[in-house]
């Protein structure tokens, strides 16, 4: 099942399952995200259960076709982030030059912002000329972030087809971006 149809369960039941298995795939890995942008493990677990409870709350805001389920969490995770050290910083609890590598320049020179607007184009094309199998193996693996033995078992392939179709992907990937630069 993916990430989309659970946000979109609760947010049309308030389905407690669906919500619990984003909170048992997501929680640990928001908490992840944050303690490597170095936030403390009781703040990393504080903004993890926060971006859980409001993806519970604004379900019904996620927007399958704007964004992936998975983007849609991590920045909620991101912004929730910014928010609390900036109110550590007014509180003067922190040193908010301390946090600045976290926080994104808002501006950011157009030249980049266009940049990696063609990097992203040229990647939707790439992918676009995969195989719908490897297109879903990418997009478990890497998007959805599921570990091999899971994405088998969503798919009911063999663990080994999964890699190879992975690796396979991949490979047509790199030629496919080098054919279109």
């Amino acid at each position: 099942m993916e990430w989309a149809n659970l946000i979109g369960r609760v947010a049309a039941h308030g389905d407690r399952e669906a919500f619990g298995r984003l909170f048992e795939h997501f929680a640990p890995r928001v908490k992840g995200m944050m303690l490597k942008a170095g936030a403390g493990k009781d703040d990393a677990e504080e903004i993890a259960q926060e971006t859980l409870l409001t993806v519970w709350r604004k379900a019904a805001q996620f927007d399958p076709d704007t964004a992936g389920a998975s983007a849609w969490i991590f920045t909620i995770a991101r912004n929730l982030r910014i928010d609390a050290v900036r109110r550590k910083a007014r509180s003067g609890s922190i040193d908010y030059g301390a946090e600045l590598d976290y926080l994104v320049d808002p501006a950011e020179p157009i030249d980049h912002m266009l940049v990696r607007s063609d990097e992203a184009d040229r990647i939707a094309a790439a992918l676009s000329r995969l195989s719908e199998e490897q297109t879903m193996a990418i997009r478990l693996s890497f998007i959805e972030e599921r570990p091999h033995s899971e994405i088998a078992e969503l798919l009911g392939i063999p663990l080994g087809t999964v890699k190879s179709r992975i690796r396979l992907a991949m490979n047509r990937l790199r030629a496919l971006l080098d054919e279109i630069k």
